[in-house]
């Protein structure tokens, strides 16, 4: 039986993009294919998968990791999917575990539960081996940071994604870059002007500030001049204390 390196397995709110506010179960997997200088979740493999033993309790039990499908199934299935949106497979990167995703996810589907992938959207073929079996996609735009740029793989990954629903989000901060901002607009309007965007502003970390509420506005006018449904949102989670 195929085994999977999970991080934690819980229920909570979607804090972020489109669909902020509705409840989900999260499948959190490890690792991760790049660094990006805001992120706040860590990505290594754990010794053990944690499981929150109560909603919103922060505590946990331990299971073995990595874990069987068998039992991964077995502990997904202990949540409610009536009152639950949507899986959440999220990370780290969860298309580096796409060999693992692509058995899996069909065995998910069956039960009639509605997979959600967050991802950074720069495995473009990993994304093929699991699109059938995704129902919406969250798809990162990265915009580049320590010489890295990533638009052609992520124009590549976004006409992919048209098979399925699919939003993008931006992280912003104080300083972030016009010019880039006009690359990542005109990539998704290259690719479908419908395409919901989502402008990010970052939560304040590793000294990295959030923007002003003026460039908020300004960027937002800005993305609207090609693109028909851009939204500000924030990462809610973090305020209201959920994980």
């Amino acid at each position: 039986m195929p085994k999977l390196p999970v991080t934690e397995i819980f229920s909570s709110i979607q804090g972020e993009g489109p669909y902020v506010g509705v409840r989900q179960v999260f499948l959190r997997l490890p690792n991760c294919n790049l660094k990006c200088p805001y992120c706040d979740t860590g990505t290594s493999v754990p010794q053990q998968l944690r499981m929150e033993t109560e909603t919103g309790s922060g505590m946990f039990d331990t299971h073995e990791n990595p874990v069987s499908f068998a039992k991964l199934i077995e502990l997904l299935q202990s949540y409610d999917f009536s009152i639950h949106h949507s899986l959440s497979v999220t990370g780290g990167e969860p298309l580096l575990w796409s060999n693992q995703l692509r058995v899996l996810l069909p065995f998910l589907q069956e039960k009639g539960i509605k997979i959600y992938l967050e991802t950074n959207g720069t495995m473009p073929e990993q994304l093929l081996q699991v699109l059938p079996w995704v129902d919406i996609i969250s798809m990162d735009i990265k915009l580049p940071f320590d010489g890295q740029t990533f638009w052609a793989v992520h124009e590549t990954f976004l006409r992919y994604s048209l098979q399925k629903e699919v939003f993008v989000k931006l992280v912003v901060h104080n300083q972030t870059d016009l010019n880039e901002l006009r690359t990542a607009r005109d990539l998704v309007a290259g690719v479908d002007p419908q395409i919901r965007t989502i402008l990010q502003p970052v939560t304040a970390i590793h000294g990295i500030k959030a923007p002003e509420p003026y460039q908020l506005l300004n960027w937002q006018r800005f993305f609207l001049e090609k693109l028909a449904d851009v939204r500000v949102i924030p990462q809610t989670h973090v305020f209201m204390g959920q994980l």
